[in-house]
């Protein structure tokens, strides 16, 4: 399982996506990623993240998106929200919500 400080009580909701993830062999660096993501969601909100909604996902994503956070830090939170909705909470409506940035193509010219 992982490891977390001691100071900091765990919520039963945060300790299921734990357990989940451990059952499921993730390595603790992706539990902690995963964990982090989802204590930033939580944050936006201003409430636990199981009382979400579709409209929650996407204001949190265009927060991301104009805060000018980078396209590998959006798609580690989509894959995070992915799990918690999928596996976590069993709302697999939720789970497809969350969509990945693409950085912009550049062109090549000859």
């Amino acid at each position: 399982m992982a490891t977390l400080p001691i100071d900091r009580p765990v919520s039963p909701l945060r300790q299921r996506m734990i357990d989940d993830m451990t059952m499921r062999a993730m390595r603790s660096r992706t539990q902690h990623d995963y964990v982090r993501h989802v204590r930033a969601f939580a944050a936006f909100l201003r409430r636990s993240p199981d009382t979400a909604t579709a409209e929650d996902v996407r204001r949190f994503q265009l927060h991301q998106r104009e805060h000018g956070v980078g396209e590998s830090v959006i798609n580690g939170s989509v894959s995070a929200l992915r799990f918690l909705f999928d596996v976590t909470l069993e709302r697999p409506d939720l789970s497809r919500r969350p969509v990945l940035a693409h950085r912009p193509r550049s062109c090549l010219t000859y």
